[in-house]
């Protein structure tokens, strides 16, 4: 059997990935991402770099700790940059590195598709509602 290098381990690894199966490293990637905080944020850093109180500010709902974590897990997963000002309060930076512009385009459509298509879900769970309360009574 020949021994792979860990470059072909990698590239195998790769080709395998199956978000499908618990286990796979995608299947936590896309638990990552499709978080409501991450593709508020994510859709908000679009429009370019914000300080922590701005993101705070727009994103109605977020606590500090979840926003916190939030930031830390995506410049940890390389999706944004923190930059530090030294100043008297000291100012923060965010704003997304090139892979998270790219995520940016697909979150950002999510968040549209949304706004647009409220209405018709909420029509939709309406009509289904009635047709539910309907059976359960008989009618």
């Amino acid at each position: 059997m020949a021994t792979m290098t860990a470059a072909q381990r990698r590239e195998q690894a790769r080709i395998e990935y199956d978000a499908f199966l618990k286990s796979c490293p995608t299947n936590q990637l896309l638990d990552r991402i499709s978080d409501k905080w991450v593709s508020l944020v994510v859709a908000a850093l679009a429009a370019g770099p914000m300080r922590y109180s701005d993101l705070g500010r727009k994103i109605a709902g977020v606590s500090p700790k979840m926003l916190t974590q939030t930031l830390r897990s995506l410049e940890r997963d390389g999706l944004l940059t923190r930059t530090v000002t030294p100043s008297v309060p000291v100012r923060v930076d965010y704003e997304l590195t090139a892979l998270g512009r790219n995520l940016a385009l697909l979150l950002t459509a999510v968040k549209d598709w949304a706004e647009t298509h409220f209405d018709e879900v909420r029509e939709a769970r309406e009509r289904y509602d009635a047709e539910e309360t309907g059976e359960a009574t008989g009618d």
